[in-house]
């Protein structure tokens, strides 16, 4: 697990950057300014410095079934490795568990874990399935993340109503149509 960021360091680095950007880091709106940031940047990072294993903290609970268990519209909050820009959106989550499913809670922090570092959407929802497989020794584990990412609505291109759209399935959920269909239709 990484160190937390060393504060007065991120502070100086983002005093630099305000005074290469043409203002006064010592004007009234600004004074505080760096501190802000270098707390806020630590916070939007948090995941560098987390664990699985302590996040899903043991969290498992016998059940006698294997249907899919289907948790959806979790919000996510996430930075675009490219511009250090957020992107946000909801994320779905699928799994079939054999017999043990995680409490309920775990599926949205593993979630936040993995958003909260510098990202591409792609890989995000990647992670976040290998991990609920890891984690569960599901039959199979589907993921959808829908978000807007303000690097495409703020700059370059500039497109407002934009949406990405990616879905990482693996196991039963991959192998089998009518399980990913299920799912699919389920997280719609």
């Amino acid at each position: 697990m990484k160190k937390e960021p060393d504060q007065k360091k991120l502070a100086a680095l983002v005093k630099g950057i305000i005074e290469e950007l043409g203002e006064d880091p010592a004007r009234e709106g600004l004074r505080k300014t760096p501190e802000r940031v270098a707390k806020s940047l630590t916070f939007l990072t948090r995941g560098y410095r987390q664990n699985l294993k302590k996040v899903v903290n043991g969290a498992y609970f016998e059940s006698g079934t294997n249907h899919m268990v289907v948790l959806k519209d979790i919000e996510l909050y996430s930075m675009c490795e490219h511009h250090m820009l957020p992107f946000y959106g909801k994320c779905a989550i699928g799994y079939i568990s054999k017999g043990q499913v995680l409490g309920v809670s775990k599926l949205a922090r593993i979630v936040d874990m993995f958003a909260r570092r510098l990202q591409i959407q792609e890989r995000l929802t990647e992670e976040i399935a290998n991990a609920v497989m890891d984690e569960t020794g599901a039959e199979g584990v589907g993921v959808v993340i829908k978000a807007k990412h303000l690097c495409m609505m703020m700059r370059g291109v500039e497109k407002q109503n934009s949406e990405m759209v990616t879905s990482a399935v693996l196991g039963s959920f991959r192998e089998d149509a009518k399980v990913r269909e299920e799912f699919m239709s389920l997280v719609k």
